[in-house]
């Protein structure tokens, strides 16, 4: 029978010689890299590759070996690449990112647009970021508001983006990729929704309430007790305005404490949501290709080869460069059945060099890399 110790001391042996050749493969990846340095060659070469793991794989017969030996060299080669991209970082040949740093927003002159009407909660978002005295208008959909910054009318948007129980608004990812506008800060603000209702009303008098359907889904469990005719509406504060022009005590809205202060109605009841932690994150985002110097998070999107193992290599680049990801998320893309495009946030700053080196590496790698903002 042979010796369990002795075999494990033979892969010791071999293990040694694996890790002396990959020390030798990598010295002369730094050789390769310093002359693309010198020729402005770039890094990823997917032809090159490719060929170069069908000829690996034909120096075995055994199909098991077979797979093996090219999940192998991807690794390998993928490490030979983000050596590169480090060394190219090191020499300054990486390229500036199309990015201005700055200390501040120029925000006391600013225009600020948001969706919705007055009262709604993306408008006290926006007067928690900017203060009560910030210049604002409101427009009909998300669409409009990024138009309204692309086209210069606005310099700042305020967008929800994600809620912490109904999760993310999809429309907003999706028009992020669609225009060339970029997020420049974030607001979360506590979502306590109410119900509110013309001065004088009693829970008793109501026969109807008014909402957008996720705050009539989010406080389903108080409406379940009562026998209320659920009528959804575009906007929360679009309800509660209508609750208030129309002044009939048999109709109520669920809105925000904010929306009653504005329209002069009474709040029968507070915190009628189900969920007591419930709170949405919203991003400031304006047409300029700015960050803040102290800025913490960043925000890309990107798109993969629709071929087993892609979304993996892609999310090594921050592996290798210590980035914590934070968040990903996928949306399809359009008239390209079964494929995604991924959203991803990660810890950092654009004037890291970690940062430009995973994002270097991305943009060679992956299909349509954008930066969606430093913030």
């Amino acid at each position: 029978m042979v010796d369990l110790l002795e075999l494990r001391d033979k892969i010791d042996v071999i293990d040694a010689q694996i890790v002396e050749l990959y020390e030798q493969r990598m010295e002369i990846c730094k050789q390769v890299a310093e002359y693309k340095i010198s020729t402005g060659k770039k890094v990823f070469d997917r032809q090159r590759e490719m060929e170069k793991l069908e000829k690996v794989k034909s120096l075995t017969e055994d199909p098991f070996y077979k797979h093996g030996v090219e999940e192998l060299f991807e690794q390998i080669m993928s490490m030979s690449r983000k050596l590169q991209y480090r060394l190219l970082a090191e020499n300054g040949s990486l390229g500036r990112l199309p990015f201005i740093g700055v200390d501040e927003l120029e925000t006391r002159r600013a225009r600020v647009v948001f969706q919705g009407t007055e009262g709604a909660y993306s408008q006290a978002a926006m007067m928690k970021f900017f203060g009560d005295q910030v210049k604002s208008f409101h427009v009909d959909s998300f669409r409009d508001a990024m138009s309204a910054i692309d086209e210069g009318s606005a310099d700042f948007a305020v967008l929800p983006i994600e809620n912490s129980t109904a999760g993310i608004v999809t429309e907003i990812y999706d028009l992020l990729q669609e225009y060339e506008n970029y997020i420049v800060g974030e607001q979360v603000i506590a979502i306590e929704h109410c119900l509110l209702a013309a001065p004088g009303t009693k829970i008793s008098d109501i026969k109807r309430v008014y909402s957008h359907p996720q705050s009539l889904m989010q406080s389903a469990r108080f409406l379940n007790g009562h026998d209320w005719q659920q009528i959804s509406m575009q906007n929360n504060a679009f309800a509660a305005k209508k609750v208030a022009e129309e002044g009939l005590h048999d109709q109520a809205a669920i809105a925000g404490a904010h929306a009653a202060d504005i329209y002069g109605l009474e709040i029968l009841q507070r915190g009628i949501n189900d969920c007591g932690s419930n709170s949405t994150r919203f991003i400031i985002v304006t047409n300029q290709k700015i960050f803040r110097k102290d800025a913490k998070k960043i925000s890309i999107c990107f798109e993969v080869p629709h071929e087993s193992g892609s979304l993996y290599h892609m999310l090594s680049h921050f592996i290798y460069n210590n980035s914590n990801m934070t968040k990903i998320e996928s949306r399809p893309i359009e008239e390209r059945d079964w494929e995604y495009r991924f959203f991803i946030d990660f810890e950092g700053n654009l004037s890291d060099g970690a940062v430009k080196n995973a994002l270097r590496g991305l943009r060679d790698e992956a299909r349509n890399m954008k930066i969606l903002g430093n913030y």
